[in-house]
């Protein structure tokens, strides 16, 4: 199997990688989350000018027509960088969502203003309860003349509050935890009847609980098929796994060159640190799991663009297993090798632990997707 990048892909990895290296340190990303929206408006525009928001949409759309492993790159990168803007929520996420199952006439309104700059995107889609879940779902569209009528409250809902259209998963009919009647919504943030409560993340993202009390909507607010939303979701979410995977591998390669790199400098009893053989063998483990991680995110990424679910599946649930146990390993080790300073908000590493811990947690953590191979029988199935 080759896994050479194409001249094209090299080409959009020395770019983002340059573009993060230059213009994304820390003590900038510390200032980008002071920002009111959390994020820095002159970067998602500086991205918009590199193609980066445009990358996995249609030329007719305003993109350039890349895949999964476009999408990996760029965020490999922006997992080295921290990089706290709405990339997830808006470009893989929401412009997933339009991108499969969106009209076209949705597909020409919104795809173009995303790729631009112009337009941010939210997915709402977890509930009190529903864990991870996505068939769990108790916000309610009713059907209202032509449109419908939307009730209920999301929560969790990634960089949500500055969001100018929100993608909402709601039932249409059956029961709460039925895999049919579940409908995916296309709502402006400024409707009646939208109420948004934004809040910082551990990790120094954004996200916002939103509440949906009566509110109306027409029937070209509906993305795809009324009440068949759920193999769309799923689709999608697995889409956003493989890309978290990357910026897992992003977020895990920086924490190890940044803790060899500390334990080359920091004397005790007169020599660097780094010189003691059972911390070399600690950062010779951190890179073990980190490429291990490495690999499985290939196959996810591999496997994200696949349209049968129960092949897709699998693949996808063993690399965040994977994603989650390197991700925990090496930023434990990372910390304990920088010791006390390896905890201060002052000091780099800690975020990175954070962010990887948030990523494992994200659509469903190792132990939850660990219970999802079980269930399907495992990455390879006897014939």
């Amino acid at each position: 199997m080759d896994f050479d990048l194409t001249d094209e892909q090299r080409l959009l990895k020395d770019s983002v990688e340059r573009f993060v290296a230059d213009r994304y340190d820390f003590e900038s990303r510390k200032r980008f989350m002071a920002e009111p929206e959390g994020f820095s408006r002159e970067m998602w525009a500086s991205m918009a000018e590199l193609g980066l928001l445009a990358v996995p949409f249609a030329e007719e759309h305003g993109g350039i027509g890349g895949g999964p492993v476009e999408t990996m790159i760029v965020m490999e990168a922006f997992g080295r960088g921290l990089v706290v803007e709405p990339y997830l929520s808006t470009v893989v996420l929401g412009g997933g969502l339009l991108r499969h199952g969106g009209s076209e006439a949705q597909r020409a309104e919104i795809l173009p203003a995303v790729a631009s700059g112009e337009m941010l995107l939210a997915f709402a889609q977890v509930e009190r309860g529903s864990r991870y879940d996505l068939h769990d779902v108790s916000t309610t569209a009713r059907p209202d003349g032509g449109g419908f009528v939307l009730d209920g409250e999301k929560g969790v809902v990634l960089h949500g509050e500055g969001a100018d259209r929100l993608l909402v998963t709601a039932r249409v009919s059956g029961g709460r935890r039925d895999r049919e009647g579940i409908g995916l919504f296309l709502v402006d943030g400024k409707t009646r009847g939208v109420s948004r409560r934004g809040y910082p993340t551990q990790d120094g993202m954004r996200a916002a609980e939103i509440s949906f009390d009566g509110v109306r909507l027409g029937p070209d607010s509906v993305v795809g098929e009324p009440g068949n939303a759920l193999p769309l979701v799923e689709r999608v979410v697995d889409e956003a796994i493989a890309a978290l995977c990357a910026e897992a591998v992003g977020a895990m390669g920086a924490m190890g060159e940044t803790t060899v790199d500390y334990i080359k400098t920091r004397k005790q009893f007169g020599v660097a640190i780094g010189a003691f053989q059972s911390l070399q063998h600690r950062a010779a483990d951190m890179v073990v799991m980190t490429e291990q991680a490495r690999s499985m995110t290939y196959l996810a990424t591999m496997m994200a663009g696949v349209d049968d679910a129960a092949e897709r599946g699998p693949a996808i649930a063993a690399a965040k297993v994977q994603i989650g146990r390197s991700g925990r390993f090496v930023g434990q080790q990372s910390i304990q090798l920088h010791g006390g300073v390896g905890v201060t908000m002052e000091y780099k590493i800690g975020h990175y632990f954070k962010r990887v811990t948030m990523i494992d947690t994200a659509f469903g953590d190792a132990d939850h997707h660990l219970s999802r191979l079980a269930e399907t029988g495992g990455l390879f199935k006897a014939a």
